[in-house]
């Protein structure tokens, strides 16, 4: 009999638990990821609305006369636009782009569009992945975007080498929307870790802004690159579903979104294979609970190891917050609010420059207490040796009290065995019978291998 009684009482727990959770889950906010994050300033968002101008001018096919742009223009000077590749000049290995000498900002920028969805070559780069197919630097990258930033860097070496080299104060910026970000942030990737095909071009020229990216590389990869790599949260980053799925049966989406979500934090990042949006994360935070209006846009950044954006939104706005037309336009909103108060207080430039200062200082600081809660985490690969890199080798970059005779054997035994430019290229490309690089074909047993 008391069985019989305690079975329902043991019901109502269960109906109860999963209401609370459901009712979290449906006012859960896409401000309660970052509520704990410091401010960003003016100065380190500035950039954002700007490339995003840079980016939508990919999808003109002539920017003498745009079927459309954004108010105030794409603020290109045609002069300086140095090259326009198109789908017929990738041959499909890439999303298209431009490469643009930002003489007003000291900036050389590689911007790449996002998704087309009428070219199946941008869906063949999407769903070339399979989780944990693609080793790289001691952890996991997504399969097809590393390619197509192969491809990218092989093909316009040469004039970033000579543009680098020609302007030593510029900086060199990959940009890039959805796809285009994921291949922007291997890009930077390849860069950094093949400095002397440019040069031997200082780590902290290179940069990159991603866009609405899609999640990428593994969790040690996204926070060890943190220094250069830059990116602007929306949905995508937050859909933990691998790329390659999304597009499957909605069922399917369903059931893979339901057991992301069930399953705990600590097992998600103890996976070494699960891959994480790229970088230092901004966020623009401007929606109420439930769309009851809007705020004045506020933006939030951090370096995030645990709780990075792990959460899905359920909101009506997701599909149209991608859009590359709304980011630019929020991010310029918030952009306006930062100056309109920074002209408010009237800051001398010499406390423009020492703020500036003090937010690089504490941006380096924040980057290194990232690595450390890595490895508190125990993120694989945080600490322990990789012939790919570890962790350790990244802070060893950056401490500038060691000189070159102080690095140690065994930093200087897995710089040894890190992998050349001229072998991964080897490794996702074979020439043709005229002398031209295609794509190769990886098998299962090649891809077990690495």
């Amino acid at each position: 009999m008391s069985i019989a009684c305690g079975l329902p009482l043991l019901e109502c727990v269960y109906c109860l638990a999963c209401a609370r959770w459901a009712w979290k889950r449906c006012l859960y906010t896409a401000g309660h990821d970052s509520e704990n994050w410091g401010l960003a300033s003016a100065e380190e968002f500035e950039p954002v609305p700007r490339l995003c101008r840079y980016i939508l001018s990919v999808y003109e096919d002539d920017l003498t006369h745009p079927l459309w742009e954004p108010p105030g223009g794409y603020g290109i000077n045609i002069e300086w636009l140095l090259m326009k590749r198109n789908y017929e000049d990738t041959n499909g290995y890439a999303p298209p782009y431009i490469l643009y000498l930002d003489h007003d900002h000291a900036d050389i920028v590689l911007a790449i569009r996002g998704l087309n969805l009428v070219k199946e070559s941008d869906y063949a780069v999407l769903l070339d992945n399979k989780l944990g197919q693609r080793k790289f630097d001691g952890g996991y990258v997504h399969n097809g975007l590393l390619k197509a930033a192969g491809w990218v860097l092989d093909k316009e070496c040469e004039v970033l080498r000579e543009l680098v080299q020609k302007y030593p104060n510029y900086m060199l910026t990959f940009a890039g929307h959805s796809l285009g970000s994921g291949v922007a942030a291997m890009l930077t990737i390849l860069v950094v870790q093949n400095r002397h095909r440019l040069g031997n071009i200082d780590r902290k020229r290179v940069r990159c802004y991603a866009i609405a990216p899609a999640r990428c590389m593994s969790l040690n990869l996204a926070v060890r690159y943190a220094d250069v790599i830059n990116s602007v949260d929306d949905f995508l980053p937050r859909t933990a579903t691998p790329l390659e799925d999304i597009f499957n049966l909605p069922c399917i989406l369903c059931l893979r979104c339901m057991r992301d979500t069930c399953t705990s934090e600590a097992k998600k990042l103890r996976d070494p294979r699960r891959l994480y949006a790229p970088g230092r994360l901004y966020h623009i935070v401007e929606r109420k609970l439930c769309r009851l209006g809007r705020y004045p846009p506020v933006v939030r950044t951090a370096v995030p190891v645990d709780g990075r954006f792990e959460h899905i939104v359920l909101s009506c706005n997701a599909t149209s917050d991608h859009s590359i037309v709304w980011i630019e336009r929020e991010a310029q909103r918030a952009l306006s609010i930062f100056f309109e108060k920074d002209s408010a207080t009237e800051i001398p430039a010499k406390q423009k420059m020492e703020r500036q200062e003090t937010i690089e200082r504490e941006h380096r600081e924040e980057y290194r207490a990232a690595l450390q809660r890595a490895v508190i985490l125990a993120v694989p690969h945080a600490y322990s040796p990789s012939q790919y890199g570890t962790f350790d080798e990244a802070e060893e970059r950056e401490d500038s009290s060691v000189s070159s005779g102080e690095i140690s054997f065994e930093s200087s035994r897995r710089s040894r065995l890190r992998e050349s430019w001229d072998e991964l290229i080897e490794r996702l490309f074979e020439k043709d019978k005229s002398g031209h690089m295609v794509l190769k074909k990886s098998t299962s047993t090649e891809s077990e291998k690495r």
